[in-house]
C-alpha cells in the first residue's frame, strides 16, 4: 500500500470533519474519493500531503508517518507527489512550457536542455507538445487542465492526486481527462487519487471508490460493489436521488412554526 489512513480524526476547530476514518490506497491503482460535498475528501488530500496534521490516528505514506515528520521530510515526500488542482491553477504569467517546466527547474537541478526534453515528453503525453509557446489565457478549460497534468507529472511521482478533474468540463474534454488519467496511471506505473463528483466518468477508470459521508467512510470497494450498496447514503448518492439521509433542506424550524411566528408578530 502507498497511502494508508489509520484511525484517522480531523476537524477545525470545533467542527469535525473526519471522524476515525481507515482506509488504505493500493500502489499502481486508482482509488476515487467520493461523496456529498463537505464530507472530508479535499481535506484527506491535504493530511496526504501534509498541509494539515491529524488530530488523532496515522497518515502513512510509504510506511512513513506524514503526520511525524519535518519541514524537510514534509518537502521530500512531496517530490514524490503530484498534484492537479481544481481548474488547473496554472501560472497566469508563465507560458504553457514554462509552467510545465517550473517543478522541473525548482527541484531536479537538470541542464536546461534535459529540460526542456522531459517538458516535450510530458506534454506530448497529454497531447500539448504544439501548444507549448502558448499562453494560459490562450488555452481552453480543457487545455489547462491538460497542461497541469503535464505539469503534475513532470518529476515523475508515485502518487498523482486530481482535485475535482473534470469540474467545468464539456464532455468531450471530460472524456478525454478520464481516459488520461487512467492511461497515464497505467502507462507510468503511477498511484492515483481522483475526488470528483461524477459518478459516472469517475466509476468507469477507478479500482477502487472510497465514499465518505459524516466525517466516516460510509462505503469501500470496486464501483460495482459501491454501486450494490444497501447503506441508504450511499444508494442516494450513487443513484443521485434527492431524498434520503442527505436532505435537501437546511435543519431549521418548521414552516408551520415560521409562519405562525409571523403572524403573531
Amino acid at each position: 500500500m502507498l497511502v494508508e489512513c489509520r484511525h484517522l480524526s480531523f476537524g477545525y476547530g470545533a467542527r469535525r470533519i473526519l471522524e476515525d476514518v481507515s482506509f488504505s490506497v493500493p500502489r499502481g491503482k486508482v482509488t476515487a474519493l467520493m461523496g456529498a460535498s463537505g464530507g472530508g475528501k479535499t481535506t484527506v488530500l491535504r493530511l496526504i500531503g501534509g498541509q494539515v496534521r491529524p488530530q488523532q490516528g496515522e497518515l502513512l505514506f510509504d510506511g512513513v508517518n506524514v503526520a511525524t515528520m519535518d519541514r524537510a521530510g514534509l518537502f521530500a515526500i512531496r517530490r514524490r507527489m503530484g498534484m492537479l488542482f481544481q481548474f488547473g491553477a496554472l501560472f497566469t504569467d508563465l507560458s504553457v512550457f514554462d509552467n510545465v517546466a517550473f517543478p522541473l527547474r525548482e527541484h531536479a537541478g537538470l541542464p536546461e536542455a534535459l529540460v526542456r526534453d522531459i517538458v516535450l515528453m510530458k506534454l506530448n503525453a497529454v497531447g500539448l507538445r504544439g501548444a507549448r509557446d502558448l499562453m494560459p489565457s490562450e488555452v481552453s478549460g480543457g487545455m489547462a487542465r491538460r497542461v497541469a497534468l503535464a505539469r503534475a507529472i513532470a518529476l515523475d511521482p508515485d502518487l498523482v492526486m486530481y482535485d475535482e478533474p473534470f469540474a467545468g468540463l464539456d464532455p468531450i474534454s471530460l472524456g478525454t481527462a478520464a481516459q488520461l488519467i487512467r492511461r497515464l496511471n497505467d502507462t507510468l506505473g503511477i498511484t492515483s487519487i481522483v475526488v470528483s463528483h461524477d459518478l459516472e466518468e469517475t466509476f468507469h477508470i477507478a479500482d477502487q471508490v472510497i465514499v465518505l459521508a459524516n466525517g466516516r467512510v460510509a462505503a469501500q470497494g470496486t464501483p460495482a460493489e459501491v454501486r450494490a450498496s444497501t447503506d441508504p447514503l450511499v444508494h442516494q448518492f450513487v443513484n443521485a436521488m434527492p431524498d434520503g439521509p442527505v436532505r435537501f433542506h437546511y435543519p431549521g424550524p418548521s414552516v408551520a412554526d415560521d409562519f405562525s411566528e409571523g403572524l403573531g408578530k
